[in-house]
């Protein structure tokens, strides 16, 4: 399995590893219910080096980027972010990811772990009519997330400026004697800052930001709140919520599709546009204790109308949530069941997000 800059921190923290997309991470330190709760509540940090950067420069980087993605590229400044769906012919998701405008001619590209080589050899295979360059540079670059309500104000103690950072924006900065860019981002549903580093000065910035942080009661969270906490803000999960068998407009994300412009799959997505989704993403707020995985029927007066993506137990809203791929009929306030090992149980449809924190607005 592939490791982060942080493995041996995370060792060294007594974090329980597991196998996430081909890397070894830490699932938790603490625990899990605490580490979300000091996400909800104070401030956490996240090892998220797994993520992949893909860098696109040249002349006509606007066009290339724009003709990739859903959302409009060509609309963003320098030291803008935009999140973003990235299609196939069919309108299916490849991924979905971030977008950060480091120049007129100069792109990166934040991808799913998961994902980064698939995605890269994609962009590649549409880059030939274009002038530009395609680099795949993961392997150079520590990431670690910031979040919480008060994480403005601890990051602020160390780099004086950046909270007047307006949310998906970046800059360039100095923390700890490393020069690093970051980014008021995140996938928790809170305020929070994204430090992109190099590879071998990441240990140094993260042991730092945890020994400082002791006077915050700072606690490292790993991918179980992650997932947790990215579920109560209703955010998806590639391969689970959405991969190329589900388009945007079905993933509730007709947001960041711009059919203004011309990109990949398109016409397909105009078509379904038009003629209207069969199926999409619904919140379920469990009435029962137990939670509904990923995979489990969801039912409506005994007819099967869909499938669980994603589901837990949330400890910030103390009930079971999920989100489920359902027939487009299914309206917010209707009662449907889900089979649990054998047992239907009740669940409402509720509108989303579950739960929304100190996250900023764009």
């Amino acid at each position: 399995m592939k490791r982060t800059p942080l493995y041996e921190s995370h060792l060294s923290l007594k974090a329980k590893m597991v196998d996430f997309a081909g890397w070894e991470m830490p699932l938790q330190y603490e625990g899990i219910t605490e580490e979300v709760l000091a996400v909800r509540k104070n401030v956490a940090v996240f090892d998220v080096s797994h993520m992949g950067e893909i860098f696109i420069e040249g002349k006509d980087t606007i066009d290339f980027v724009d003709f990739l993605m859903t959302n409009s590229f060509a609309s963003l400044k320098v030291g803008q972010v935009m999140y973003t769906t990235m299609c196939n012919e069919d309108g299916g998701i490849i991924d979905d990811l971030l977008v950060y405008k480091l120049g007129e001619n100069r792109a990166m590209l934040v991808v799913n772990a998961a994902n980064t080589e698939k995605d890269f050899r994609w962009i590649l295979s549409k880059a030939s009519t274009y002038d530009v360059n395609v680099s795949d540079c993961s392997s150079q670059y520590g990431l670690i997330a910031i979040q919480g309500p008060t994480s403005g104000e601890f990051l602020r103690k160390f780099v004086p400026d950046v909270t007047t950072l307006p949310y998906y924006t970046f800059s360039s900065y100095v923390i700890f004697g490393k020069s690093c860019m970051i980014s008021r981002t995140g996938y928790t549903g809170e305020d929070g800052f994204e430090i992109y580093c190099k590879w071998n000065d990441t240990p140094l910035i993260w042991d730092e930001l945890l020994w400082r942080g002791e006077a915050f009661d700072i606690k490292p969270a790993g991918l179980g709140a992650r997932d947790i906490c990215r579920l109560e803000a209703s955010y998806m999960l590639y391969g689970n919520d959405i991969d190329e068998g589900t388009t945007p407009l079905e993933a509730g994300l007709s947001w960041v599709v711009k059919f203004e412009k011309d990109f990949i799959g398109k016409e397909k997505l105009l078509k379904q546009k038009e003629s209207g989704v069969q199926k999409r993403i619904r919140g379920l707020e469990v009435l029962d204790r137990r939670i509904p995985r990923h995979g489990m029927e969801v039912f409506k007066e005994g007819k099967k109308i869909g499938v669980v993506t994603s589901g837990t137990f949330s400890p910030t809203l103390g009930k079971s949530i999920a989100l489920a791929m359902v027939d487009s009929q299914v309206k917010i306030g209707d009662e449907l069941e889900v089979e649990v090992r054998g047992t239907k149980i009740k669940a409402k449809v509720v509108k989303l997000p579950f739960y929304k924190g100190s996250v900023k607005s764009l």
